[in-house]
């Protein structure tokens, strides 16, 4: 099932339960722009190998790209969320439950940017949502284990294979360039991390831009009163949508991300750059092309870690990673409570 761009603004004008549906979930993406979608810039600009301006305008270009070429290809991620829990067979009830989800979201993603730290919307979407329809049902029968799965397998490899793929890609290019003339390597390289960059925004595109575009269509197909569509075609406009938005929320509060993991955490050579965003965009292809939705911004920061491993063990600000970690350990708890709350707070309401 689909809908054309025509129908979705007939809807949105006569339809107000649609319109607040769609104001926050275009808010959550907003929030991934934010905070989640600097981190495959972070590299290239914390180097200075691209200017932030002309570096978010490369990673909403790339975004696109990343959501449409790999929607086509497989649209698995975004299937993945839409079916990853049940809110039950009243349509009404489901889309309040799915807007508390969206609102606990944008809450915590929104305290987690304050603190400068690049928490996972991946996550906190998933934990979101999973406490909503808890709150709906009154237990845990609302909640799809299968892909549930998913998600935990996603999280394993985004972060072991993220770090590994980091430690080996930045001892691999060293090696290769050892006896290259340093001022030839910089300027080699700063060209490659601008390559790289934009991969890492096409596949953060391919990630992120499929689970919330997945968000998206249930939202509005629950407005329309259908709560039982399984399946469904992303139509272009929403990938051009989720593009748009996304690159605006970067442009609006990404630096403090892009500091935090570009700067803070591991003070990289360009090499060393270039290394993290192949090592990022690598472990992201194999999760998309295999259907696993993982969190872009753990791949990144881990792979980032793994360079700086590479060099020494002290290279990284440890302080900086335990601040990250412990959020991440947080998000699935922390979001999916605010999400049930939030979820029981609207029943009441509403």
């Amino acid at each position: 099932m689909t809908v054309s761009f025509p129908d979705f603004l007939a809807q949105l004008v006569s339809n107000p339960a649609l319109l607040v549906t769609v104001l926050l979930t275009l808010g959550v993406i907003l929030v991934n722009g934010w905070t989640d979608a600097p981190n495959a810039i972070a590299t290239c600009v914390s180097t200075r190998a691209i200017g932030p301006r002309a570096a978010i305008m490369m990673a909403a270009v790339f975004n696109f790209l990343g959501v449409f070429c790999m929607t086509m290809i497989n649209a698995t991620v975004a299937e993945t969320i839409y079916n990853m829990v049940d809110f039950g067979s009243n349509a009404q009830e489901a889309l309040i439950g799915l807007c508390a989800a969206l609102f606990a979201i944008v809450l915590w993603a929104t305290a987690a940017w304050w603190f400068g730290i690049p928490t996972s919307e991946s996550h906190a979407l998933i934990a979101g949502i999973s406490g909503a329809a808890i709150a709906m049902h009154g237990g845990f029968s609302g909640i799809n284990g299968a892909e549930w799965v998913k998600v935990l397998y996603g999280l394993l490899l985004s972060t072991l294979l993220g770090f590994a793929m980091g430690y080996f890609s930045a001892k691999l290019t060293a090696l290769l360039f050892r006896r290259c003339e340093r001022r030839k390597a910089d300027n080699f390289f700063g060209y490659a991390q601008i390559a790289g960059g934009a991969a890492m925004a096409f596949m953060h595109g391919a990630q992120d831009g499929q689970k919330f575009m997945g968000v998206f269509l249930l939202g509005l197909f629950l407005a329309q009163g259908k709560a039982g569509v399984t399946s469904f075609h992303v139509p272009v406009w929403l990938m051009i949508l989720c593009s748009i938005v996304m690159a605006l929320g970067t442009s609006i509060g990404g630096y403090r991300i892009i500091k935090a993991v570009g700067m803070d955490m591991v003070k990289l050579e360009k090499y060393q750059g270039f290394s993290a965003d192949l090592a990022g965009a690598g472990c992201l292809l194999i999760s998309s092309l295999t259907g696993l939705p993982v969190s872009t911004t753990h791949t990144k920061t881990t792979a980032i870690m793994g360079v700086g491993a590479a060099k020494r063990l002290s290279f990284v600000n440890w302080g900086v990673v335990k601040e990250m970690v412990l959020t991440w350990v947080l998000t699935f708890p922390g979001c999916g409570i605010i999400g049930y709350l939030m979820a029981q707070l609207f029943m009441l309401i509403f």
